[in-house]
């Protein structure tokens, strides 16, 4: 089954109500697996440069990658190697975060510019899932929510070494301070992880604007109740965000799994020349 037919995506994005303007950027193709969200920061119009170069050079580049492979209808998923994966999507990231911290550097009206990122590829049966900052990714299963990113935030290492309980950080003034960000030097730690993917899964990716408004449960029981309309799980989830206060550009991304997909062969043996 081909990803177009094997994947359903949607994906939203607003401005919230106290922001004066939106510096979330969201990206999202089924037809190659690919989608990726950006909650960008800085003076000015900073923020709004930093994620929408960061959607846009990880969407050019995958795009690009896996286009090259559409004349190749042989599948043999035994041959790959889902390590290449992961490298592959770490080293899009570092590239997307040297060009931004570049882009800082060269114009003042950017200095100190940067950005979240949440990337999930769904490739070869799997979802790669990359992630720079507080930006998440969430996966239902079986009724089962679970968070499969882990914030780079000061208030996540404080909820690590139990200097704070959960019920204390929703109220922290630390809440926005990040530990990692695309922009903020000339390298980046990159987290990535591969999950398995089941037909029925539903994975969201969203930005903080949504986490910090609406509870886990209550994003949980939106998907469980809407969930066959990504539409309109999506716009459920914003309006909700929204009604809470919206103090933060409210952005998400649906996907929907619904069958099988094999990678070609032939993007196996381009995967491994562009990892070397």
């Amino acid at each position: 089954m081909n990803l177009a037919a094997a994947l359903a995506m949607t994906m939203r994005t607003d401005l919230g109500r106290c922001r004066p303007r939106n510096e979330d950027t969201v990206f999202a193709d089924a037809a190659i697996g690919f989608a990726v969200l950006a909650d960008g920061m800085g003076g000015s119009r900073a923020g709004e440069v930093a994620s929408s170069m960061a959607c846009a050079l990880l969407a050019e580049g995958f795009t690009r990658f896996l286009s090259a492979s559409d004349e190749d209808e042989d599948t043999d998923a035994g041959d790959g190697d889902p390590g290449l994966l992961r490298q592959h999507v770490i080293n899009q990231v570092k590239a997307a975060n040297q060009a931004i911290f570049d882009a800082a550097r060269r114009d003042l009206r950017y200095a100190g510019m940067g950005s979240t990122v949440v990337l999930a590829w769904f490739y070869d049966n799997r979802v790669i899932v990359a992630h720079v900052g507080d930006s998440r990714l969430y996966r239902l299963r079986n009724n089962h929510f679970e968070q499969l990113t882990r914030d780079h935030s000061v208030l996540q290492e404080l909820l690590d070494r139990g200097m704070i309980s959960p019920e204390e950080a929703r109220f922290s003034d630390a809440r926005n301070l990040l530990t990692r960000a695309l922009g903020g030097g000339a390298g980046v730690n990159v987290e990535a992880h591969i999950h398995d993917v089941q037909p029925g899964d539903l994975l969201l990716q969203c930005s903080d604007g949504l986490s910090e408004m609406v509870e886990d449960d209550e994003i949980k029981g939106v998907l469980q109740m809407m969930g066959s309309n990504l539409e309109l799980a999506a716009e459920q989830l914003v309006r909700l965000a929204n009604d809470y206060g919206g103090r933060d550009n409210i952005s998400v991304i649906l996907t929907r799994v619904l069958g099988d997909y094999a990678a070609p062969r032939g993007l196996w043996q381009r995967l491994r020349a562009a990892t070397e």
